[in-house]
């Protein structure tokens, strides 16, 4: 079979599940291509990614402060129905060169319709849905949207959510699936295959990892703050943007690293935004999160409130964070004990179970 994934851009953990799962069919014997834009494209490439290609922009995620905004973002996807109609032209331009049995779009919405209207099989992989706001407030605009989202969604073939099953689902409060929808939704499991036995590991480090984005930047100075007035704290920051905050004896700033996993599994704890992919990794490593909620962005609001339902750590909103609160959080969250997550993932193969949904919807390829 030849598969194309089209991927998102906004964030590093669609394209890292997607490769690897691309990487799982290639073992198969499937011929795999990518296609991406932004930091997803900019990772993929980083990683060697062979029959990768660059595809249109669907979307844009702004911020301030340090912080996801809502507003910043609107305004910079104002000509979002331009962009879809380019992206979708990209993709479409993609099958027919390439003739593919299947196309795998992470959370890319415009690949579904381009290969709908080439008639190829499409399946879509999101771990989100619904969107609402903290405790499950709603307004008209997450109404619209979340209407909107699941009647596309119901163009592609299957919808693949990347996330344990029942009761064990992290995405549980970002998921509405509609009644007689059942069948359309495989929840197969993470896409990433984990062997504890490579890895040393240790309650040394702080492990921080908020993405690339700019607006991040003044978080991680918030933890240098921290880290100049507790020396007996040693933070390792990872940020893949253009600039790096300063490294100092306990702050120790790195760029793009080959394998994160290494750093994560010497951490106390793990400072994150609540991104899936990366949760997944900390309770892997059955690492305490502490989870520095985007004031405006619901999935990882929802994500936070499942993560410290399951006492696996705690959260707090970066709206209000100031350097005493942080720190006290800091504390809190490394006397949190996760519960051995290992055997739940071993009794779960998620790269096999996403594989077979693929070439299941694959084999029914309209000659």
């Amino acid at each position: 079979m030849k598969i194309l994934f089209v991927v998102c851009g906004e964030g590093l953990g669609h394209a890292s599940r997607c490769l690897h799962l691309g990487h799982y069919l290639y073992q198969q014997g499937h011929t795999v291509h990518f296609a991406g834009y932004g930091k997803s494209y900019n990772f993929m490439e980083q990683h060697k990614c062979s029959n990768l290609h660059r595809t249109h922009r669907e979307v844009c995620l702004e911020g301030e402060n340090g912080f996801f905004s809502l507003k910043k973002t609107l305004w910079c996807s104002k000509w979002i129905m331009y962009d879809m109609m380019r992206s979708i032209l990209s993709v479409r331009r993609l099958i027919r060169e390439h003739h593919f049995d299947c196309v795998v779009c992470d959370t890319m919405y415009g690949g579904v319709l381009a290969a709908r209207l080439e008639k190829t099989p499409v399946v879509f992989i999101t771990n989100q849905n619904h969107f609402n706001g903290p405790n499950g407030a709603t307004n008209p605009v997450w109404k619209t949207l979340n209407f909107l989202i699941r009647r596309y969604i119901r163009i592609s073939n299957k919808v693949i959510v990347p996330d344990y099953p029942a009761p064990d689902t992290i995405s549980e409060y970002n998921l509405v699936i509609p009644k007689g929808e059942e069948n359309r939704y495989a929840f197969t499991g993470p896409f990433y295959e984990f062997d504890p036995a490579r890895y040393t590991y240790a309650k040394e480090t702080i492990f921080t990892s908020f993405g690339g984005e700019p607006y991040k930047l003044p978080m991680y100075q918030m933890l240098k703050t921290i880290s100049d007035r507790r020396k007996d704290l040693f933070f390792d920051v990872f940020y893949t943007g253009a600039v790096l905050p300063d490294s100092s004896d306990n702050f120790v700033s790195h760029g793009y690293v080959p394998n994160l996993y290494e750093h994560l599994a010497k951490a106390k704890i793990a400072i994150v935004h609540g991104g899936l992919t990366t949760l997944h990794e900390a309770l892997l490593f059955e690492k305490p999160v502490l989870i520095i909620m985007d004031p405006n962005h619901p999935e990882q609001q929802n994500n936070a409130k499942k993560i410290v339902d399951m006492g696996a750590g705690t959260s707090i909103d970066g709206r209000h964070v100031t350097l005493d609160m942080l720190e006290k959080k800091i504390a809190e969250t490394m006397t949190c004990c996760p519960k051995p997550f290992r055997l739940v993932h071993a009794s779960i193969n998620g790269r096999k179970n996403a594989a077979g949904v693929i070439i299941t919807v694959a084999k029914h390829r309209q000659p």
